[in-house]
């Protein structure tokens, strides 16, 4: 057996954590799955160009798919911190960083990680 390469690593865990976002959403459809499935794909390429990059890889997953489901559906995720008012979507940060979190740029906070956002929505969590 070969161990796996840091990189896999990070790609498998970035897959899992936006796939866990998604699934708190309830927006886990099978052409959603093959956006991040794509990302994954794309992303790949993108760090064996830039191996220090490795680390911003669940944040660069995360903004591709919130990317491709704005083409195709609308706003994801939104935010379940602002009650009233227009929907608005939750963004990335860092944009290129480690440790990406949900944030809410309106009310000025940080919802929740990447691949945490159950706990922020209420949404049904594995512990």
């Amino acid at each position: 057996m070969h161990p796996i390469s840091p990189l896999e690593q990070a790609l498998h865990a970035a897959r899992a954590l936006v796939l866990a976002d998604l699934a708190a959403g309830e927006v886990a459809a099978a052409d959603v799955v093959s956006m991040v499935e794509e990302s994954v794909v794309q992303r790949r390429w993108w760090v064996e160009q830039w191996p220090e990059g490795v680390e911003y890889v669940a944040g660069l997953v995360a903004q591709d798919v919130q990317d491709a489901l704005l083409e195709a559906y609308g706003r994801w995720p939104l935010c379940p911190v602002c009650g009233g008012g227009d929907p608005h979507a939750l963004d990335v940060e860092p944009e290129l960083g480690p440790d990406p979190h949900w944030v809410c740029h309106k009310a000025g906070v940080k919802v929740a990680a990447v691949g945490t956002l159950a706990s922020a929505t209420g949404g049904s969590s594995s512990s």
